[in-house]
């Protein structure tokens, strides 16, 4: 399945053409078949000779439905430019060739329709078509001459047109989805239904979706579906689609609004761009119309020099980079340009000579969007973001790049981080000798980290430890002032590993609560509940002593087989437990777990 747009002069014969190929009659509105004009896009489909399925999206042509025009052309992939034999190109064909030219398509057909009115001029209109063209993705397009009335050059249009379409650009199935709806009704006894064009994704039936509107977001559930009048299942690329929607009123969702795969996209109103063609940004308005999908904003523009600009949306819209959007003045019935989206998530310009900076910044960017780059930019990113922003994530990252959980960290950025937390740790250190470490929380703050989830990966990095909240030195740093009090006790316990000392002699040896925190932090000391002070080989040497005893063991038996007082046997088997190297069997007994 395809989408095909047409594109063209008013009155050139875009629907009566689509209306040749398919028998339907693409315009729906009384209003359009009284005045035989095209005021709304008009849906049509047909089979080619091949089998394979087209459907068409028929635009006006007419220069006071240019904003309808583009939201028909806008979602759709391939375009029908449509040229009149007996008036050649006029000017609303300017306006349709800058809006193809704008948005980026470089797949379609010339068709110059009309042919049994001026025969004699078919080659000179196709001539002039050509160069018309020139510089746009429809430069090399075939082109086909017909007449819808007498029948003449339809066959060979299908052909085309089958050939085209086999060519095509095959679209992903499994990308996130972003319908733009072109259209919003209800039916009685179905509910709200829309329609859209669908370039890339799956949908399903029962599907959830976040909808992006202009009056209201939250999710809509996908009640039904159809294409081409049938009832699916499933529907993907490249499709027409209507959607019987559910958790959303007609009066709530219209032409402009998008319907998202959740979290799949980013919602901004900021972006960079890049000019494509047209005018460019140094002499344009304070203000401008954009053009996305089928969705019309003003936006603020503020310039970075000819090519370069920041647009500020009146509304946040579902943008990726690489997205293609076409520029309007405001009241202006002519394309004023076209955009490239660079960058959706833009740092803010603060200080002065930002602007300057930012627009040698946007010189350099690629126009497709660089991993590394943006990693850079950034120092550390979570990876679902980018793919929010439109960023291709390869299966082998750059060199500079480093994946710590979901997150993606420039390897500079990280050698940075890891130098200035290792001074941070030191400078602790030095202000005080018996400091646990700097804390967590202060360490994310003074790096500026983007979050504290990445802190474990700046303490590996710089060769630090991480235990109880804090970040200190891995190595010995010894106790300051305490440690002659800690070397006695270390040298106390070795040759009486179960008798701990009591109060009084820790205040002997100079060892108060802050002093043994300290200990402790250096795996110098255990510390168990009740000020129990003994050495960390402790419960490894009590083990070595119960798996001696009947299995089980009471406390007493324990006491005893420890050579030690009941304030230190407690603590010290509740330790055991909590290690699941004992367990208790009843209140009075316990046992070693094998």
């Amino acid at each position: 399945m395809q989408v095909v747009a047409t594109a063209g002069h008013v009155d050139h014969g875009k629907s009566t053409l689509v209306r040749a190929l398919t028998g339907i009659e693409p315009d729906r509105l009384a209003e359009e078949r009284r005045r035989g004009l095209t005021i709304d896009l008009g849906f049509a489909w047909t089979m080619l000779p091949s089998g394979r399925e087209v459907s068409f999206v028929d635009v006006p042509g007419h220069e006071r439905f240019l904003g309808t025009m583009l939201a028909g052309l806008g979602p759709a992939p391939i375009v029908c430019f449509v040229v009149a034999a007996d008036e050649g190109w006029q000017a609303q064909s300017s306006d349709h060739r800058d809006a193809v030219a704008a948005l980026g398509i470089d797949q379609g057909l010339l068709v110059i329709t009309r042919a049994d009115l001026a025969p004699a001029r078919v080659e000179q209109v196709t001539a002039e078509a050509r160069t018309e063209l020139a510089g746009t993705g429809l430069a090399e397009a075939p082109a086909v001459a017909v007449s819808a009335v007498t029948g003449e050059g339809l066959e060979e249009l299908r052909e085309q047109l089958d050939a085209v379409l086999a060519r095509a650009r095959e679209p992903s199935a499994t990308q996130p989805v972003r319908l733009w709806v072109d259209r919003a009704f209800s039916l009685a006894g179905t509910g709200t239904v829309v329609t859209g064009t669908l370039p890339a994704g799956t949908l399903h039936r029962e599907d959830r979706l976040a909808l992006c509107g202009a009056r209201r977001g939250g999710e809509v559930a996908v009640r039904g579906i159809q294409s081409r009048g049938g009832a699916l299942e499933q529907l993907g690329p490249v499709s027409r689609a209507a959607l019987n929607l559910r958790g959303v009123g007609t009066e709530e969702i219209g032409r402009g609004d998008a319907l998202l795969t959740p979290g799949a996209w980013e919602l901004t109103d900021l972006l960079d761009v890049r000019a494509t063609t047209g005018r460019g940004f140094e002499d344009a308005p304070s203000e401008l119309m954009i053009h996305l999908g089928t969705a019309a904003v003003p936006a603020r523009v503020r310039p970075f020099g000819a090519e370069h600009a920041r647009l500020t949306f009146a509304r946040p819209l579902p943008v990726s980079v690489g997205d293609a959007l076409v520029l309007r003045a405001g009241g202006s019935r002519a394309v004023h340009g076209g955009a490239l989206v660079l960058d959706v998530d833009p740092p803010p310009l603060r200080r002065r000579g930002d602007g300057t900076r930012r627009a040698v910044t946007l010189t350099a960017m690629p126009a497709d969007a660089d991993v590394a780059l943006e990693v850079r930019r950034r120092g550390a990113v979570r990876e679902d973001a980018l793919r929010r922003f439109g960023v291709r994530i390869p299966p082998a990252l750059p060199e500079t790049v480093r994946r710590h959980g979901a997150w993606l960290v420039d390897a500079g950025a990280m050698t940075d981080w890891a130098e200035r937390l290792t001074r941070l740790v030191d400078a602790e250190q030095r202000r005080d000798e018996l400091s646990a470490g700097v804390p967590g929380k202060a360490a994310v703050d003074a790096l500026d980290l983007p979050d504290a989830e990445l802190l474990t990966a700046v303490t590996a990095a710089a060769g630090l430890a991480w235990a109880e909240g804090r970040v200190r030195s891995s190595a010995p740093t010894g106790l300051g002032a305490a440690e002659a009090g800690i070397t006695a006790l270390e040298q106390r316990l070795r040759s009486a590993p179960f008798h701990a000392p009591e109060a009084e002699d820790l205040a002997g040896l100079g060892l108060g609560a802050r002093e043994l925190a300290a200990a402790a932090a250096q795996h110098r000391v255990l510390r168990l509940p009740g000020e129990v002070i003994l050495l960390p080989t402790a419960p490894a040497l009590a083990m070595r002593e119960l798996s001696r005893l009947s299995q089980p063991f009471t406390t007493s038996e324990a006491r005893q087989a420890l050579a030690t007082t009941r304030r230190i046997a407690i603590p010290l088997l509740e330790h055991l437990d909590t290690r699941g190297w004992t367990r208790r069997v009843d209140a009075g007994h316990r046992e070693v777990v094998r």
